[in-house]
Formats: C-alpha cells, sequence, structure tokens
C-alpha cells in the first residue's frame, strides 16, 4: 500500500469520526441540552438531527414522557395525633430541560429522591391539619389536589411539572390496629345492643297496640250482634203477637199440642196431675171444654 493510499484511508477515517460526533439525534419522546466544555449552551433541543462541533460540545438527552415515581409506605400523623400509613404515587415529566439539568443532571435517580422528600413533605403537612376522618374519606381529594398544586410550585423550580399525586391506600400501622379494631367491635356491639332493646320496644308497643284494637274490636262486634239479636227478637215477639191475634183459640191450641208432644216423649216419666186441671182441657173434648 503507497503512502498516499495510506494517508488517504486515515484523513477518510478521520472525516467519518468526526462526522459522527458532529451529528446526533433527538427523538421524539425525549428532552436535550447541548453543552460546550460543560456549559449550558442550548437548553431546549427539538426533536431531530442536529449538528455539534466534535469534542468542544456535548449533547444530553432525557426521557420527556410521564414517569411514575411509586413512593414506599410512609407514617404520618393526623391532627388528633394518630399515626397512618400512606402509600402514594406520582405522575411527574420534564418541563424546562435547562433547569432539570442544573438541579439533577438528568440523574433519574437523583430527581426521584427530590420529589419523593418534597412528596413526604408535602403529605406530611396536608395530614397534620386534618383529622382521622378527613384524611381517609371526608377531604381526601380536596387533600390530592392541594398536594399536587403545592408540589408542582415547588418542583418547577427544578425543572419539573407534577401531573398528579395520588393515595393507593391508607392503612392504621400495624401495632394499633388490633386496639383500633377492637374498639370499633365494641362500638358497633352497643350499638346492635341498643337498635336490638329498641326493636323489642318497639314490637311490645306493637303488640299492645293490636291487642286493644282487638279488645275494642270484639267488643263493637259483641255490641252489633247483641242489638241484631235484640231486634231479631223483638221482630219475632211481634211477629208471634201478630200471628197470636189473628186467632187466639188455633194458638192456645198449637201451644198445648207442643206442650203434650214435649211432656209425653218419653214414656218413662210419670206425673201426677188432677185430669180436670187446665193442661188437659183440650183432651178431653175437640173444643176444649
Amino acid at each position: 500500500m503507497s503512502m498516499k493510499t495510506l494517508i488517504g484511508l486515515v484523513i477518510v477515517l478521520v472525516a467519518v469520526v468526526l462526522a459522527s460526533q458532529s451529528i446526533y439525534r433527538v427523538h421524539e419522546t425525549e428532552r436535550a441540552i447541548l453543552l460546550e466544555f460543560g456549559n449550558l449552551v442550548k437548553g431546549d433541543v427539538q426533536p431531530g438531527l442536529h449538528f455539534k462541533l466534535p469534542i468542544a460540545q456535548e449533547a444530553k438527552t432525557f426521557d420527556a414522557r410521564v414517569l411514575t415515581l411509586d413512593s414506599s409506605p410512609e407514617t404520618y400523623y393526623t391532627l388528633e395525633k394518630k399515626p397512618l400509613e400512606v402509600d402514594s404515587f406520582v405522575k411527574w415529566r420534564v418541563k424546562n430541560v435547562a433547569s432539570f439539568y442544573e438541579s439533577a443532571s438528568f440523574d433519574l435517580i437523583r430527581a426521584q429522591r427530590l420529589l419523593q422528600e418534597r412528596v413526604n413533605e408535602g403529605l406530611r403537612n396536608q395530614i397534620s391539619r386534618r383529622d382521622m376522618h378527613e384524611v381517609v374519606s371526608g377531604e381526601r381529594d380536596l387533600l390530592m389536589e392541594e398536594l399536587r398544586s403545592d408540589l408542582d410550585t415547588v418542583m418547577r423550580g427544578y425543572g419539573v411539572e407534577v401531573i398528579d399525586v395520588r393515595v393507593k391506600r391508607i392503612d392504621l400501622p400495624q401495632e394499633v390496629s388490633v386496639s383500633v379494631y377492637d374498639r370499633m367491635n365494641s362500638e358497633r356491639e352497643i350499638e346492635a345492643r341498643q337498635f336490638r332493646a329498641e326493636g323489642q320496644e318497639q314490637a311490645l308497643a306493637i303488640r299492645a297496640e293490636a291487642d286493644r284494637e282487638a279488645v275494642v274490636i270484639e267488643a263493637e262486634a259483641y255490641r252489633e250482634s247483641e242489638q241484631i239479636r235484640g231486634d231479631g227478637d223483638a221482630r219475632s215477639a211481634s211477629i208471634y203477637a201478630s200471628a197470636y191475634n189473628q186467632d187466639p183459640e188455633f194458638y192456645e191450641f198449637y201451644r198445648s199440642i207442643n206442650a203434650y208432644t214435649a211432656v209425653f216423649k218419653d214414656k218413662g216419666d210419670l206425673l201426677v196431675l188432677d185430669p180436670k186441671s187446665e193442661f188437659f182441657k183440650y183432651m178431653e173434648s175437640g173444643d176444649g171444654t
């Protein structure tokens, strides 16, 4: 190989190396900055192909998508000094690339540690101003929104946008869970006994009212039946009297015949009567004389 050819190959190799060092690419999912001898010269490089000075300049990139910080459970104290174990997560992304580089140097672990510290501080401040009911259910949404807003304001100084903060789980610490559950069981047992007593009281009142109504209904029914019976007896007597007045002699004869049938129906009966008595007058002659 001649000297010219060797020199040419060296020049081509150097040119390729310089070209590769002069061109860099930023993906759509990334944010980039351009440094010159360690100093920031361009803070927000847009996605695409770009040129830089070899050796003197350096491009650094970071993921621009929404990232998730899954925090480890921490213990916080409410307004009543009751401990709560809170497990939360944060949705965040890089908003200002230059500020983020200056604060975290594009180090993901360092950025997450910084964000975790601010989340813990924010949760501690928010929970310490509320009682347990407000934290667990009453003002939980308001707590999360205030925390997100405060956290976003603080992290903007680090070039980070906080999109959302959510609590996955809120529990009592294990050492106090048993005593709290026992107290809750006792309270529920007291309420259950109270409900049973109130139910028995209402049952007795209902039974007493039903018994009173039954007595009243029976009394009214008896009164109405006696009234109907009295009206029937009066009407029956009136009918008998009217029939008797139409033929008193026949009615007297009819009654005597019925009396004979009733008296003499048993042949074993023995009666000692005067044959001339009024009772046997229709047995002496047909006209009763």
